[in-house]
């Protein structure tokens, strides 16, 4: 019985990442890009916070800081595919 036990634990993680990969799939870019840095933000924020003794407050301050950089992040390539457009389009009319 224990074995069995030990066995759903260990599933149930890699079957939260498969449902959870999942959903992102019909997501706009600037979408991944916010929740990705809002994902890694509320990581590196609880183990911070968890080293400083707050861990649930880590998360909140990581998972704002990481949503904003997820923001900036995406503004910065969508810049990046414009300037290219715009340089392929002169290109094209010379």
């Amino acid at each position: 019985m224990r074995s069995a036990t030990i066995r759903t634990r260990e599933l149930l993680p890699c079957l939260a990442a498969v449902v959870m990969l999942a959903g992102c799939a019909g997501m706009t870019s600037t979408q991944k890009n916010v929740l990705g840095g809002g994902v890694i933000g509320t990581a590196g924020g609880a183990a911070i916070g968890a080293m400083a003794g707050n861990a649930g407050m880590g998360a909140a301050i990581g998972a704002g800081a990481g949503v904003l950089g997820g923001l900036l992040y995406d503004a910065h390539e969508k810049s990046n595919q414009r300037a290219y457009q715009q340089g392929y389009r002169d290109a094209q009319g010379q």
